[in-house]
């Protein structure tokens, strides 16, 4: 049986409170749909109601939306939250999730990807057949959501910025390196195929967005940051790596710490 969701919206915006509403009421794993229009209004509803996830806005009135997340979870709220933003930079973006968000997602949203998104928070969690299941299940989802939050500081140290569809794929690659190092070596093949597949558009546009991704993090300049991240000087402003190689790179990275 699926898990029934609850959400709370929480936007200044009420048309796209509506246009997410009569999204999500189609469809019968969305038990619930709540909504405020502030900050404080948001806070009281997560108390009240106890949502299984809020999909806010940073931009709220009387109270923004992190101090939402940060009195929610004061409040040991089991909320799980997800930011839809217009808001782009990384000290933005890098503040939510400190905070512990899901997902930082940046407006214009889809509604059918803002639900996959939701679905996959709980994706994880299945009908336990035993103690040892339930634990390891949980093992998995903390591991996941901390390799996540690493891979984000780094693109956050070398100036890669969430608003572009490169930094989704190149996040992609980078886990699946993780998990089968073996891919690096057949990234046309497989790598670019199977990013393509989960997120409904082609391999090209895949390995365009990625070498999109790692030539906006040397247009910004920071060499100095990108090389700190690795711990010796592996480039220079004249020369960027590969995809191939930025995903090794830092895959490499996150293996040897484990």
């Amino acid at each position: 049986m699926k898990k029934q969701i609850s959400i709370l919206i929480a936007d200044e915006n009420k048309e796209q409170i509506q246009k997410l509403r009569k999204y999500f009421e189609n469809f019968e794993d969305i038990k619930s749909i709540d909504s405020a229009t502030n900050g404080e209004d948001a806070l009281k509803k997560i108390e009240s109601i106890q949502p299984d996830v809020v999909v806010l806005d940073v931009i709220l009135s009387g109270m923004d939306g992190y101090a939402v997340i940060e009195e929610a979870k004061k409040k040991f709220s089991s909320a799980r939250f997800i930011v839809v933003s217009s808001l782009t930079s990384e000290t933005f973006v890098q503040k939510a999730m400190n905070l512990g968000v899901d997902y930082y997602m940046v407006k214009p949203v889809q509604p059918e990807l803002l639900l996959k998104r939701i679905r996959d928070i709980f994706s994880i969690v299945k009908e336990p057949t035993s103690e040892i299941t339930l634990s390891s299940q949980g093992d998995k989802k903390n591991n996941l959501k901390l390799l996540e939050e690493k891979i984000t500081n780094i693109f956050i140290t070398v100036g890669i910025p969430a608003h572009i569809k490169g930094y989704y794929f190149l996040r992609e690659a980078i886990k699946m390196a993780i998990e089968t190092p073996e891919v690096v070596n057949s990234i046309t093949k497989k790598l670019y195929p199977s990013i393509a597949e989960r997120f409904s558009t082609s391999a090209s546009k895949v390995e365009r967005a990625i070498r999109h991704a790692i030539e906006v993090a040397w247009n910004r300049g920071k060499i100095e940051n990108i090389n700190a991240v690795f711990g010796v000087k592996v480039y220079s402003n004249n020369e960027k790596p590969t995809n191939g190689e930025f995903i090794a790179l830092v895959a490499d990275k996150m293996l040897l710490e484990g």
